[in-house]
């Protein structure tokens, strides 16, 4: 795998994932309502449902990619058509107030880990997302590691990112509750950066002549 692509894959991912979203807000949640474990348990579910993308991803997409090559360019551009509207969407969300995340019932920790593993599995946004994400990272030519092999290891990389920031947050989610309600700015100006990365990413898929 090309190391520059795999560094700027690292960076992208540490940005989206310290983006606050829906995600963020759910563990948050359940980490104010139902302490420690229950914050990091929400994590770990969340985690899991991208571990279950990222396989559905890389043999489906690596598959499809392998039958015809043309394939990843008609994937390049939806991609850049849904991260162009993750962009607008995410700039016109930036000015609205900053909701604050709801409590969640106590419950047990074990049906908090399956529920966070079905709110991740049930988004159809996250399975469009990987799509239009992971591709564009994707090396070619000569010495390039199998489709499928790459883009499980993007996979891995995205989830290992996301869990350390998500567990992080679950295990101080008090505290990064009240930050977050009491700093408005602090979360537009995450937002805004969210969608700046959206749209570059977007206009990458674009230009990208690979």
């Amino acid at each position: 795998m090309d190391g520059h692509l795999v560094l700027a894959f690292v960076a992208a991912c540490a940005l989206l994932s310290l983006a606050p979203g829906p995600d963020l807000l759910f563990i948050v949640a359940n980490g104010v309502a139902g302490g420690r474990r229950a914050g990091l348990l929400a994590a770990l579910g969340m985690s899991t449902g991208l571990a279950v993308h990222t396989v559905a991803a890389a043999f489906g997409l690596g598959a499809l990619i392998q039958a015809a090559p043309q394939a990843l360019t008609v994937v390049r551009i939806a991609g850049a058509v849904f991260l162009l509207y993750l962009a607008v969407a995410t700039w016109r969300g930036s000015r609205a107030p900053l909701e604050h995340a709801a409590a969640v019932p106590r419950r047990s920790l074990r049906r908090t880990y399956l529920m966070a593993t079905l709110t991740n599995l049930a988004n159809p946004k996250v399975i469009l997302f990987y799509l239009a994400f992971l591709p564009q990272f994707l090396g070619a030519g000569a010495g390039a590691w199998p489709v499928t092999a790459q883009l499980l290891v993007l996979g891995l990389v995205f989830i290992v990112i996301g869990l350390a920031v998500d567990g992080t947050a679950g295990l101080l989610a008090g505290t990064l509750a009240e930050k977050v309600a009491a700093r408005p700015g602090f979360r537009r100006g995450m937002e805004r950066l969210s969608a700046a990365v959206f749209a570059g990413l977007a206009a990458r898929l674009v230009v990208d002549s690979r």
